[in-house]
């Protein structure tokens, strides 16, 4: 089933898909084409970021770009049409089309219930195809009544103010006299979100729906007007002089809107911390028989064109722990009650992005030799630095490995990646005094934490998991003989 719709039979629809695993929405980052431009079946027409991941989408057919539904920076829910393709360009006088902002999809009847049972699908494939119309948004039926409470305040800024009469309160159009506002549970849940009362929007959806666009323009002038009530003439033996103080503390504050990758980040870390119990173990190491390896492995021509660093050998230490304790490569099912092994290692490698923190993973780390985990390792950074991990990288990891050190920082208490039952944290490595062969000797340390979730991880398996993680750095000859 693709994600477009057939409008007549020269004009096709293309919809938002969803391009990883049960994701409802995405936000439109970039245009590659304009109304007007001639596309080929294949070709990569937009950029999306998803909660996941920013994704390429390209287009399924060939013909001329008819309309674009949404600018750059709108967030989409899957399934709502995004363009519209001429596919028989000259055939006929094509329909104007209207402007992006000037649109709004009617919610589908069928979001509500969709979560449960969602089906994953591919780009290019996407939810079954409904019978959403669109038609132009209505006018705010409160703009005139926002216009009067705007002069009513200037008149009293201005002296003229004490006579004007205060507007009226009315209801919204289209909400039920007396009763519940209508709208889906997605859009009551964003209102609460952003301390919208719903019985203040005005609907513009079909029968008097509120849809999530009413509640983002119900937000926007009350974001404005917040400084306002601030500089409000409510008390008038209040000071004129204040007034420029309560303004220029307005502008000394940012709000930027939490979307995308960092809303999926500050959302599993909550689930994370408050549903695995949290255990964090610490040891302090020499790793300077290490760091001569690391240079030995550069001058190898069995690693010539690959990233040799100390994360490549601390990624191998861990492998080779958890060969040794397979138990703590687990996940906890908690609706089955079970503690599922994993008999597989996808070894997670957090990624510092402009986005955000990502963790793509290596699949089958434990099966590939040191060339093969150098190679994935540099394939991995550099792809998320470049902004193009996909869903699929970042699904199904299993432990994890978080270096905090390239930020100078000597150790941390990490939080386990959701679904996952440990996360290593590798701090910075330093030329410390260290107790060697009897003499205190200037030596490369470094601090390493793991956190494992308490439920399928008692102490001990942890202890030993990073006993034998410290064991290997520090005599890296053991790579050989536990390998």
């Amino acid at each position: 089933m693709t994600t477009m719709t057939e409008t007549s039979a020269r004009f096709r629809e293309f919809k938002m898909p969803d391009v990883g695993e049960g994701l409802t929405e995405a936000e439109i980052l970039k245009w590659f084409v304009q109304p007007g431009d001639t596309v080929t079946d294949g070709q990569v027409v937009c950029e999306v970021e998803t909660a996941k991941a920013a994704v390429e989408l390209p287009i399924p057919f060939d013909g001329v770009v008819h309309e674009l539904r949404f600018p750059e920076g709108t967030t989409v829910d899957v399934g709502q049409v995004i363009i519209a393709i001429d596919v028989a360009p000259g055939s006929g006088d094509a329909p104007a089309p209207a402007a992006a902002p000037a649109q709004e999809p009617v919610e589908a009847p069928e979001a509500e219930a969709e979560p449960k049972g969602r089906t994953p699908v591919l780009v290019g494939y996407g939810v079954a195809e409904s019978s959403t119309k669109r038609r132009p948004r209505k006018g705010t039926a409160a703009a005139p009544e926002a216009a009067a409470v705007a002069a009513a305040v200037q008149a009293e800024l201005n002296g003229h103010g004490a006579s004007a009469p205060a507007p009226a309160a009315t209801a919204p159009a289209g909400a039920p006299a007396g009763g519940r506002p209508l709208a889906k549970p997605p859009v009551r849940k964003l209102a609460k979100d952003l301390g919208i009362d719903l019985a203040t929007v005005v609907p513009t959806g079909k029968d008097g729906i509120i849809t999530r666009e009413d509640v983002h323009a119900a937000a926007a002038p009350a974001a404005a007007e917040a400084p306002a009530a601030v500089a409000s003439p409510v008390v008038p033996e209040a000071p004129a002089a204040a007034l420029p103080a309560a303004v220029s503390d307005s502008a000394r504050e940012t709000r930027i809107p939490v979307k995308g990758v960092r809303k999926a980040i500050a959302q599993a870390m909550v689930g994370s911390a408050f549903t695995a119990p949290h255990v964090t173990e610490f040891v302090t190491v020499d790793v300077t028989r290490t760091m001569k390896l690391v240079a030995e492995l550069k001058e190898d021509k069995d690693m010539a064109g690959v990233r040799v660093n100390p994360l490549l050998v601390i990624a191998k230490a861990l492998l080779v722990a958890i060969k040794r304790n397979p138990e703590v490569n687990a996940a906890w099912d908690e609706a089955n009650q079970e503690i599922v092994q994993k008999h597989y290692v996808n070894l997670g490698i957090a990624a510092a992005t402009p986005r955000g923190l990502i963790v793509p993973n290596i699949k089958d780390a434990h099966d590939k030799t040191l060339p093969q985990l150098a190679e994935a390792l540099g394939e991995l950074v550099t792809t998320a630095r470049d902004g193009k991990t996909s869903p699929a990288a970042m699904a199904g990891g299993t432990v994890t490995i978080t270096n905090v050190g390239v930020f100078g920082v000597d150790t941390g208490t990490p939080i386990l990646n959701p679904g996952e039952s440990a996360i290593l944290a590798v701090g910075a490595i330093k030329l410390q005094p260290w107790v060697h062969k009897g003499k205190v000797k200037p030596r490369q340390v470094t601090t390493l934490a793991l956190s494992f979730d308490h439920r399928l991880v008692d102490g001990e398996l942890g202890s030993k998991v990073l006993a034998d993680v410290a064991a290997i750095l520090e005599q890296p000859k053991r790579l050989i003989t536990w390998a």
